[in-house]
């Protein structure tokens, strides 16, 4: 038998080696290093407290025979038992299961995933392409301007994450190890091991469209399908159970169990969906801009000017800020050297975005400065689609400020209201056709007020943040569902069979989430069938 030690803040120079690293953490536990069966790595963050002194920090498990002796330190040792995530029981007559997964995002993507490896055959229908032709639809929108409203940077194979910064951090505690799996299944297709402990993983778009790709053929290899360019118009119930849907406004197919993970932007569903009468409401969720610096300014302050880079990852941050006037601003989807992008799904409507490849070795770091709005904010609040109607609102006004290029302006010359003339000191990173124009005119004042204040009091946390020469780009409003459609203890809505899921649904935000809420509706539906 065997036993579990985790050993953590083991502090150890940049320049390291994994030999330092089990060193130190027999040191802290003395258990000799030859006692010492296999070590894991679980987390490994910066230290950058003390700018002359940068450290890496460690939490590693070390694999010890049972009886071997050890100094415990609740703080930095102690024994544990990992908890490994369990597949599911497979059904007996799994094949005859007549299950749809809607979206291939991360939630559709492992929901389909779960379910296959437990012997169903779940039918996978995405509205857009598969990743590979969809890139070249995406590469076209941003050379030429000319937008595919089916295949973009919100639809297609891998969902709106495929072209972002493909991070992998989430809040989301599970004590059923469904975090991990995800990570570890990420690596198996094609992710690199790293993820599975560095404080912040990231896999990066080149690499995230191999990732899901891999997924896919695995899926088919168990007798899943996939049908791309294959949109949801409209679902039949009886009974009080949904027992079909139409695809494409044609073909009718027959499901016993329908997994809705249609991501946050298909508002079409969202509309076709409320006419069918699945209840749903407005939820709150956040608004604002891209913000662009240099990214040698954002390691300078991070890690101080003197710091080897070539021993660090890219330097991130994460802000946050309550305005006077009650409005909560944040950053969200920091992507360290990346590219600001043009993330448009609907004619005459744009939203922006933030994308990083796996080395994010662009010259600039991008965030979005976010300022929260509730349903009180929305027209006709009350109403279950109010807040896709106040994207659709922001989008159009930004689209007409340039006509469809991505929006910008110095943030010195946001506060005053004009047209930027050029850029300042550095030149923006963008995907996607850009110019000039006031961005001050998308938004209502007191969202304009509270960034504004929200700026300068992260100027106060990293110097230079709020210099007058950053780079605006808007408008960012995708930065969650506005809906939420209600689910029971079950996974499903009221109309039995139906299993609404993601972060299209409301129920999650960002892969790592919406991944791990897929594996729970999954399994919640093998549990139907176990009845």
């Amino acid at each position: 038998m065997k036993k579990v030690i985790r050993v953590s803040q083991i502090s150890v120079p940049l320049a390291h080696t994994k030999e330092h690293i089990l060193k130190k953490a027999c040191a802290l536990s003395q258990i000799p290093t030859k006692k010492v069966l296999d070590m894991q790595i679980i987390k490994q963050s910066v230290d950058a407290r003390k700018k002359d002194a940068l450290s890496y920090t460690y939490t590693v498990h070390l694999v010890v025979d049972e009886h071997q002796k050890v100094k415990k330190n609740p703080a930095h040792v102690q024994e544990v038992h990992p908890v490994e995530y369990q597949i599911p029981v497979k059904p007996e007559n799994g094949s005859d299961i007549k299950t749809a997964v809607i979206g291939a995002g991360p939630a559709g993507l492992f929901a389909a995933y779960e379910l296959a490896q437990c012997g169903l055959c779940p039918q996978v229908y995405e509205r857009g392409k598969a990743v590979e032709e969809r890139q070249q639809d995406v590469e076209i929108y941003w050379s030429e301007g000319s937008l595919n409203p089916e295949s973009n940077v919100q639809f297609g194979e891998g969902g709106a994450g495929t072209f972002s910064d493909g991070k992998l951090n989430t809040l989301v505690k599970d004590k059923f190890g469904r975090g991990r799996y995800v990570l570890e299944t990420f690596v198996k297709f094609g992710a690199p091991e790293d993820i599975l402990y560095v404080a912040k993983p990231h896999v990066g778009t080149d690499v995230l469209r191999n990732v899901v790709t891999q997924m896919r053929q695995e899926i088919i290899r168990l007798g899943g399908a996939f049908h791309f360019s294959s949109k949801v118009t409209d679902l039949r119930i009886k009974d009080g159970n949904v027992c079909a849907i139409e695809i494409n406004g044609q073909e009718w197919h027959e499901v016993s169990h329908l997994v809705l993970a249609i991501g946050h932007s298909a508002r079409d569903t969202f509309e076709m969906l409320y006419e069918r009468q699945i209840p749903m409401a407005a939820k709150s969720f956040a608004v604002g801009m891209r913000v662009e610096h240099p990214q040698e300014m954002i390691n300078h302050s991070q890690y101080g000017t003197d710091a080897d880079m070539n021993l660090l990852p890219t330097a991130a941050y994460k802000l946050t800020h309550q305005a006077s006037n009650g409005r909560g601003v944040y950053s969200f989807c920091m992507c360290p050297g990346g590219f600001v992008v043009n993330a448009s799904s609907e004619p005459h409507r744009l939203a922006v975005n933030g994308m990083s490849y796996r080395k994010r070795d662009s010259h600039n770091a991008n965030s979005a400065i976010i300022v929260s709005v509730t349903p009180e904010d929305y027209p006709n609040g009350s109403h279950p689609l109010s807040g896709i109607a106040f994207q659709r609102g922001l989008e159009e006004k930004a689209w007409n400020l340039t006509k469809g290029k991505v929006p910008q302006q110095l943030f010195c010359d946001f506060e005053q209201g004009k047209v930027s003339e050029g850029y300042g000191s550095f030149e923006s990173c963008v995907k996607g056709q850009h110019d000039f124009a006031n961005l001050r005119e998308i938004f209502p004042e007191a969202l304009n007020e509270a960034f504004c204040e929200g700026m300068h009091a992260y100027g106060r946390k990293i110097a230079g943040f709020d210099r007058t020469d950053c780079i605006l780009s808007g408008v960012e409003s995708r930065t969650s569902s506005p809906v939420r459609i209600h689910r029971d203890e079950t996974f499903q809505s009221v109309i039995r069979g139906l299993y609404p899921c993601g972060e299209g649904a409301g129920y999650a935000g960002g892969i790592m989430s919406a991944a791990m809420d897929g594996l729970k509706v999954a399994e919640a539906i093998l549990q139907q069938e176990m009845k």
